[in-house]
């Protein structure tokens, strides 16, 4: 567990949970999930204290919650927001598909108290507080550029818009890995024989269109319950609530560019199996028709060979000495005449002239 005091441009991290809300800035705790599940006696009375009511049961349950789904919900001293980060392994120079995971990191924002609950293997926290302390230390010009979030929702909303960023990898490399299949479907030196991949990036592409979906919804609601609250008193707070808007929506945006490129992906993904099938049996079609054709040229020249191979006596050229090179004079201009045939109809012809 690590405490974090914020103010202004000051980021200080605290030894432990203090005894009493700061007179000003905010607090931000980043938790573990299993280390809250140990102390959650310990962080409930500190949020007591410091804002006058703990969590409600039912959140502490879904903060422990591994497999719970991105979702928002609001009480009246704070809102929670449960959002499952992305993150894939796999080598992007193979057409093994990358293992997708997902994992929720829940925010309980309160008016002065960010509580954040991580995967034990989770880099967000780690990221922001080496972030925010290098950016505290860098000068009057960097805090200027990047400074440090005025408010807990504001922290959360930036921690949250990471995660979608950060997804971005994975989707660049689930469509090199989809061209890569791609190319490998419409190889011409033979039959394709890897369709668990092809399987894979599909199963994976449905799992992050049903994330994306769940991650989009989540933040539709809260900007609902931004827009639901009462109006400001003072000119700050609202141009800070207007801010978060803004930042919501960009958050929004960004979800909106990922579950667009999911669905384009899934669509190629469906459109390059469909087209190799449709090669397959092009190719299947041309390999008919060629034995068709070769089956009509032999067939007449069968025929006669078939005939003048009866056991009669009175067969015609049976016993002429030049009769064997009537007969394959007569099968050869045979032959070249219905090849011309087929020529002229375009049977012999192949597909790309």
């Amino acid at each position: 567990m690590r405490v974090f005091h914020v103010q202004g441009d000051q980021f200080t991290e605290l030894p432990a949970l203090p005894d009493a809300a700061p007179a000003t800035g905010y607090l931000w705790i980043g938790i573990a999930r299993a280390q809250f599940e140990l102390q959650n006696a310990a962080v409930q009375a500190a949020l007591q204290r410091w804002t006058g009511s703990p969590l409600v049961d039912l959140h502490v349950s879904d903060l422990l919650n591994s497999q719970l789904p991105s979702n928002f919900d609001y009480t009246s001293w704070y809102d929670l927001l449960v959002f499952r980060r992305l993150a894939a392994s796999g080598d992007a120079n193979t057409t093994t598909a990358p293992q997708i995971d997902t994992r929720p990191v829940g925010f309980a924002v309160f008016d002065r108290v960010l509580l954040t609950v991580h995967p034990a293997d989770c880099l967000v926290r780690e990221f922001f507080a080496t972030r925010l302390q290098q950016q505290q230390g860098a000068g009057s010009e960097a805090r200027t550029s990047t400074r440090v979030p005025p408010s807990p929702a504001d922290l959360a909303l930036r921690m949250v818009n990471f995660m979608v960023d950060s997804y971005l990898e994975l989707r660049r490399l689930l469509t090199k890995q989809l061209d890569q299949l791609q190319k490998d479907l419409f190889d011409a030196k033979g039959g394709y024989g890897s369709w668990k991949s092809v399987l894979d990036v599909r199963n994976n592409l449905h799992l992050l269109e049903d994330t994306c979906e769940d991650q989009r919804a989540a933040i539709t609601e809260w900007i609902d319950a931004q827009d639901e609250l009462p109006p400001a008193g003072d000119p700050e707070t609202q141009r800070e609530r207007e801010l978060l808007r803004v930042r919501s929506r960009d958050v929004q945006e960004h979800i909106e560019r990922v579950l667009t490129h999911v669905r384009r992906l899934e669509s190629m993904a469906e459109n390059a199996v469909q087209m190799h099938f449709s090669a397959q049996s092009h190719r299947t079609n041309e390999i008919m028709r060629t034995l068709t054709v070769l089956t009509a040229i032999f067939l007449p020249l069968n025929l006669v060979t078939g005939f003048f191979g009866m056991n009669f006596e009175g067969l015609p050229l049976i016993h002429s000495p030049r009769g064997f090179w009537i007969i394959f004079s007569v099968m050869l201009l045979l032959g070249i005449g219905v090849s011309w045939f087929f020529w002229r109809k375009r049977y012999l012809t192949r597909s790309s002239r």
